[in-house]
């Protein structure tokens, strides 16, 4: 070893170069009443925010801020990783990997997302090989990640991706879906998104019920706001984790997931923390007092015109009376009353899904946009 040499100073990183860094978020318990989000968190939130409204014309497919804060913050359930990247101290993009914790060991879920001015210079690659690379480490084999195009970029002339669910396709030329393809990601399922504008017709509610309960007499309507009542929690518990299969996923490596009563209330604590607001509109099968049926309506003082259409689910075996259309339309009365600023319902369908398409048509539901489910398996 030359003792006599001499140390030289390190040099400074170009004033472009791609920095990425994590997102801190302090821990639950761990922040002051009203301190607001880090800087960091709220850039991130800047971008999704102007992507929303540069492509949909609002942000309502956005988490709010108190959302944000909530779900990277992370759980028992799902650990949550946030980066932001930085060129010569602007926010330039951003990634995230997200990895269940109890359930579905080998998936992990990635996004990626750069400002329009520093798109097609790498940056986005640069990204999602840090993405990978954290859930590689993670010990993740299978990556899924989705994406949205609106219903007005998908022109008729427009080359296709066709979804190996052998349902539904995205534009080939669509810079997202072109993106995905050369990273290693292949087109699994593509959902409907639908908007229903409201309020919805009495005579057209009233006909749909009629005719519902018409076939559903063994069944009984109930509901509740945010917290399920402990009566019915079990079954609710039930029912959440049979809906992490029962809805179509074609390919994807998704397991069944496991719900319990603790789960549920921990769920419905963080809605409460995000600042959302719910109805479950149900159904319970009058000889046994099983609680069968669900749908989920969210609302956002944040984003007060706008519905968000969540789960809807019956279960197996009393499929076939009427009781989907019976929940939602229940469900978009007691709403339209609950929360009468609204002006839109928005809900996502796979597109194998004929049945529950065909009763939101009947409700007023038109198309929207649609989702790519992408997957990629690591070698």
């Amino acid at each position: 070893m030359d003792q006599h040499k001499r140390t030289q100073p390190a040099s400074s990183p170009p004033s472009n170069a791609l920095a990425i860094a994590a997102v801190v978020i302090p821990p639950r318990g761990q922040d002051r009443p009203g301190t607001a989000p880090s800087a960091d968190l709220l850039a991130c939130q800047a971008m999704k925010e102007a992507e929303a409204l540069a492509v949909w014309g609002s942000a309502e497919r956005c988490l709010t801020p108190a959302e944000a804060l909530e779900f990277w913050r992370g759980n028992e359930y799902e650990e949550r990783h946030l980066f932001l990247a930085r060129a010569g101290g602007e926010p330039v993009g951003m990634c995230s990997v997200t990895l269940p914790l109890r359930e579905n060991l080998a998936t992990a879920g990635i996004d990626v997302l750069v400002i329009p001015a520093r798109r097609r210079r790498g940056l986005g690659r640069a990204l999602l090989e840090h993405a990978e690379t954290v859930a590689r480490a993670r010990g993740r084999s299978s990556l899924d990640s989705f994406h949205e195009v609106p219903l007005d970029a998908v022109r008729r002339d427009s080359p296709t991706v066709a979804a190996r669910s052998g349902a539904g396709q995205l534009p080939g030329d669509d810079p997202a879906t072109a993106f995905a393809l050369s990273a290693g990601y292949a087109l699994e399922q593509v959902e409907r998104s639908s908007r229903l504008m409201l309020p919805v017709p009495d005579t057209r509610l009233a006909r749909l019920e009629a005719d519902a309960l018409a076939r559903s007499g063994d069944y009984i309507l109930t509901a509740w706001d945010g917290h399920c009542p402990d009566t019915l929690v079990a079954g609710y518990a039930g029912l959440r984790a049979r809906m992490s299969t029962d809805a179509p996923t074609a390919g994807m490596d998704w397991e069944r997931e496991d719900w319990d009563v603790r789960r549920v209330r921990d769920d419905e604590q963080a809605l409460v923390r995000s600042g959302v607001q719910t109805s479950v509109a149900a159904a319970v099968y009058r000889p046994t007092g099983e609680l069968v049926a669900y749908s989920v309506l969210a609302w956002r003082p944040q984003v007060p015109e706008s519905l968000l259409q969540q789960d809807t689910l019956v279960a197996a075996g009393h499929r076939g009376h009427r009781l989907g259309m019976l929940i939602k339309a229940a469900n978009l009365r007691r709403t339209q009353e609950k929360w009468p600023r609204a002006r839109s319902v928005l809900t996502w369908n796979a597109s194998e899904n004929q049945h529950m398409l065909a009763i939101n048509t009947a409700l007023g539901f038109r198309p929207a946009g649609y989702e790519g489910e992408w997957q990629k398996r690591l070698g």
